[in-house]
C-alpha cells in the first residue's frame, strides 16, 4: 500500500494556521475604527470613507518591512515589539506628507505557523495601531518552508492615510534659511540592522544576552528598541506652525532621505555636534572603524525626524515640541545649492 501524502507532510500546515487565525481575531478587533466594514477572515478588508470629514481628501500609502531586525527578536526569543517597529515605520513614512493612518494590512511569511509567535507579533501591532487610531483590516501568513529555514521569517506592511489636499506637506516651500529641527530616536529605529549584527555578533563576538556597559543594557535589548511614532507631537506642531517640510531618517540616513524632500536650488547643512549620538551608534562606529560618511548615511544617529520651520517660526515650533513631550534639537540648516544639487553635508 501506498503511504498516504498530504499539504501537512509537504510542510504546510493549515489547521495550525487557521490556529493562529483564530488566536489573534479578539485582538485585531480592538483596533477597528468607525470605518471598518469587515472583519477577519473576508477576501479583503472593508473600509468606509463616510466618517471623514474631508473636502478633498488625498490618501497616501506606503509599505515598508522591519529588515534584519527580525534576526535580532529571533535571537532574543522576543517577537511582541517588531509589530510596533512596523506601524511606527509605516505611519512616519506617511506623517512625512502630513498623512494621518486610516488602516494598515500585513503580511507574515515563515518557515512554519507558530501560533504563538503569530500572537505576539499580531500583540505589538495591534498595541500601535491602537496608539494611532489605525485598523488592522486585513493580512496574510505564509507557510513557505522552501524558502525560510528554521526561526527565519519575513514581516511586511502597507498603511493607508488621508490628508486633505490643501494640507500636503511636501517641501516645495524649503528656502535657504529655514531652520532644522531634530527628534530623538529611541535606536537603529528599522534600519542598519544587517551591519549592525556583523558588527556586534561577527566582529566583536557578542552574544544578544551579553551585558554591555557603554550601552547600559544587553546587546539584544539595545537593538530591539522599538521605533518611535512621531505622530502626536508633530500633528500638534502642524495645527500650531506652518511646518515646511519633513524627512524620516531611515534606510541611508541624512544624506539620502533629506534630498527627498528638498526642492531644486537648496541644500542642507547638518551641525552633527548640536547632538550627542546615543551609545549604541559610538560603540559600532568604534568596532568597526567607521567614518562619519558611513555612520550619516547608514543610521539615524540618535535622530529619527527632522522638521523645516522658517527661522521666524523657530521658538515657537521648540517651545510647541517641548509641550508635547519632546527634547527637540535645532541641528541645521537650509541654504542654497552650489550648481543646484541637492546635498546634505555634515560638519
Amino acid at each position: 500500500m501506498k503511504k498516504k501524502f498530504d499539504y501537512a507532510k509537504a510542510g504546510v500546515n493549515i489547521d495550525i494556521a487557521d490556529e493562529a487565525k483564530q488566536k489573534i481575531k479578539s485582538m485585531v478587533k480592538a483596533t477597528y475604527t468607525p470605518g471598518v466594514l469587515s472583519e477577519i477572515g473576508k477576501f479583503g478588508g472593508f473600509f468606509s470613507l463616510e466618517h471623514l470629514k474631508y473636502k478633498n481628501p488625498v490618501f497616501i500609502s506606503s509599505v515598508d518591512g522591519v529588515g534584519t531586525k527580525l534576526k535580532v527578536a529571533s535571537m532574543m526569543n522576543k517577537f511582541d515589539t517588531v509589530g510596533i517597529d512596523l506601524i511606527n515605520h509605516c505611519a512616519d513614512d506617511i506623517l512625512v506628507h502630513g498623512a494621518r493612518p486610516l488602516f494598515f494590512l500585513d503580511y507574515i511569511a515563515m518557515a512554519k505557523t507558530t501560533p504563538k509567535v503569530v500572537g505576539e507579533i499580531v500583540k505589538g501591532l495591534v498595541t500601535a495601531c491602537k496608539a494611532e487610531k489605525c485598523a488592522l483590516i486585513g493580512g496574510e501568513t505564509a507557510q513557505m518552508p522552501d524558502v525560510y529555514k528554521g526561526n527565519d521569517f519575513d514581516f511586511v506592511g502597507l498603511v493607508v492615510g488621508v490628508v486633505e489636499k490643501k494640507d500636503i506637506i511636501d517641501g516645495g516651500n524649503i528656502k535657504a534659511g529655514d531652520k532644522i529641527i531634530g527628534l530623538k530616536s529611541t535606536g537603529l529605529h528599522t534600519n542598519g540592522y544587517t551591519l549592525a549584527r556583523k558588527l556586534f555578533f561577527d566582529k566583536a563576538g557578542l552574544k544578544a544576552n551579553t551585558y554591555v556597559k557603554k550601552l547600559k543594557t544587553t546587546v539584544g535589548k539595545a537593538l530591539l528598541a522599538p521605533h518611535k511614532s512621531y505622530t502626536k507631537p508633530v500633528f500638534k506642531l502642524i495645527e500650531k506652525v506652518d511646518v515646511k517640510g519633513l524627512a524620516h531618517i531611515t534606510g541611508g540616513g541624512f544624506t539620502d532621505n533629506i534630498p527627498r524632500i528638498l526642492p531644486e536650488g537648496v541644500s542642507v547643512v547638518i551641525e552633527k555636534k548640536s547632538w550627542k549620538p546615543l551609545p549604541v551608534f559610538t560603540l559600532m562606529a568604534e568596532l568597526g572603524n567607521l567614518d562619519d560618511a558611513e555612520m550619516y548615511r547608514t543610521f539615524n544617529m540618535g535622530i529619527g525626524m527632522c522638521i523645516f520651520v522658517a527661522e521666524k517660526d523657530l521658538k515657537k515650533a521648540m517651545k510647541v515640541l517641548k509641550a508635547n513631550k519632546e527634547s527637540p534639537i535645532v541641528i541645521g540648516e537650509v541654504v542654497k545649492s552650489r550648481n543646484g544639487a541637492k546635498k546634505v553635508e555634515i560638519v
